[in-house]
């Protein structure tokens, strides 16, 4: 499977799942908190990234899974 970053976006029937570049959703479900779990296990599967877009579609938040995260915790 390639490396992919995953993006959380609205989608007609609720939040889909969609890899980066791609034109179908990977999977679609009722609620962004679903989505989310989905497209995390999906981008730590990959080592890459999750893009959580909110309803405007701008990106809200960006989460690592590559492994090499600018700013690891401390401690």
């Amino acid at each position: 499977m390639s490396k992919k970053n995953q993006h959380i976006v609205k989608h007609k029937d609720g939040w889909a799942v969609k890899g980066a570049g791609n034109e179908k959703a990977t999977k679609v479900v009722s609620t962004q908190k679903k989505a989310i779990e989905i497209g995390t296990q999906i981008a730590k599967n990959q080592n890459s990234e999750l893009l959580i877009h909110g309803k405007n579609g701008r990106i809200r938040e960006r989460n690592t899974y590559s492994g090499n995260d600018p700013f690891p915790p401390k401690g």
